[in-house]
């Protein structure tokens, strides 16, 4: 039994969940619209036992043989903040969540991706680490609350952009006059700058040993908000060297990611930088333009799911 858990109008999952349809696979769908009526017993001893229940549909956790892992925040859930304004509703849903988390960490079940093995992005600084260690160039960054460091970093490099330092989305911005004056609000909120890096971007998704890249022409700084900055977009399949494929590949195993969407730019004179590993990708913008089915290698990947669950690309045969 493959086990998904997220909202059913998100791209990823419903086309995961219709490539498992096309494949036969059976499927578990635990709709997050649903957390006030499910109920969940977990059991941890010697073995990891447990049961979901959803109105009348149960799950023995233990026929769970793989997981695909997409919740979004229960706090913006509609049906969480009309039950209950003083917050009883919350905390059931996020007792519910703590669960699932707990056995999504433990369970022997192969799960995409374990949050434990997301957390990387939870801190860009930290996760640069990880991306130079793999081999890639990063930008030269600078991450302070001091308005003149700032100004001395522009200086050095001539033309840098701005981003927040954790997960949380953000626009990437380029740095120009106009931010000057606001400079001063960096006391309250550490930011991150790197220096621009000239180049075609690239957005590679690996799915286990298998890698599907794309090439995006923009005029903007940001291309995934091109239409607020009065910019082009254009993706495109795209061709990245065996030797760049294979280290994108060891880099998300590294980082115990079975599915990832890797960020890059080659610059003119064929350097490749790396800019982030996106531990939970929305695929489908760049399936649908490219034409490729991402979400079929997911699913084939959930239905081969005796892999080690530890082990990245490591086979038990």
């Amino acid at each position: 039994m493959i086990f998904i858990w997220g909202l059913p109008g998100d791209g990823p999952i419903a086309d995961v969940r219709d490539a498992l349809d096309e494949l036969s696979a059976p499927c578990f769908f635990l709709d997050q619209h649903d957390a006030l009526r499910t109920e969940i017993d977990l059991d941890v001893g010697a073995e990891v036992r447990g049961e979901l229940r959803v109105g009348d549909r149960t799950l023995d956790l233990g026929d769970v043989t793989a997981a695909y892992l997409r919740p979004y925040d229960a706090q913006r859930l509609p049906e969480v903040r009309r039950a209950d304004p003083k917050g009883g509703a919350l905390r059931r849903v996020m007792e519910l969540e703590d669960a699932l988390v707990s056995w999504s960490e433990i369970t022997p079940a192969f799960v995409v991706n374990r949050p434990s093995d997301m957390a990387s992005n939870g801190s860009k600084p930290y996760q640069a680490t990880m991306i130079k260690a793999a081999g890639f160039k990063v930008p030269d960054t600078l991450i302070t609350t001091d308005p003149e460091a700032v100004r001395a970093f522009l200086a050095l490099h001539g033309t840098i952009i701005y981003k927040s330092i954790s997960g949380v989305r953000s626009i990437v911005s380029r740095l120009s006059p106009k931010h000057d004056e606001r400079l001063s609000y960096l006391r309250w909120c550490p930011t991150q700058f790197q220096e621009h890096v000239k180049g075609d971007d690239y957005r590679v998704h690996v799915v286990g040993e298998r890698t599907f890249a794309a090439r995006i022409v923009s005029t903007a700084d940001d291309y995934r908000y091109s239409a607020r900055q009065d910019g082009e977009t254009h993706i495109e399949p795209a061709d990245v060297p065996d030797d760049v494929t294979a280290r994108i590949i060891r880099m998300a195993h590294a980082m115990r990611l079975w599915v990832a969407g890797v960020d890059l730019r080659r610059t003119p004179d064929g350097e490749w930088y790396c800019f982030e590993v996106n531990p939970s990708p929305g695929f489908t913008y760049y399936q649908e333009a490219c034409g490729v089915a991402i979400d079929e290698a997911v699913a084939r990947l959930l239905v081969a799911g005796g892999w080690s669950s530890r082990d990245p690309g490591v086979s038990k045969d």
